[in-house]
């Protein structure tokens, strides 16, 4: 059995050039370049099982760069919850 090395997902993505907080839009919830699609929308719309080119063909406005940013944002948040001290 041959086993692989993880490859690393350490992202280069700078997220805070694309997720936007402006409490005056979605109520201060992340969103995608100062628009109104928040992360939470493009995690749901994956969760659900829509595919990057699907939601891509939704929202021309996006990119994939964006959708990235969007699981970079939420991997960062988990792993800053999880990394909390007990």
């Amino acid at each position: 059995m041959t086993v692989r090395a993880r490859p690393s997902y350490a992202t280069s993505l700078d997220d805070s050039a694309i997720i936007t907080r402006d409490p005056s839009l979605r109520s201060g919830k992340p969103c995608i370049r100062g628009m109104r699609i928040t992360v939470q929308d493009i995690l749901e719309y994956l969760a659900s099982g829509m595919t990057t080119e699907e939601i891509l063909v939704d929202f021309p406005e996006l990119t994939v760069d964006d959708i990235r940013a969007c699981l970079s944002f939420a991997a960062d948040r988990e792993r800053r919850l999880w990394s909390r001290p007990r």
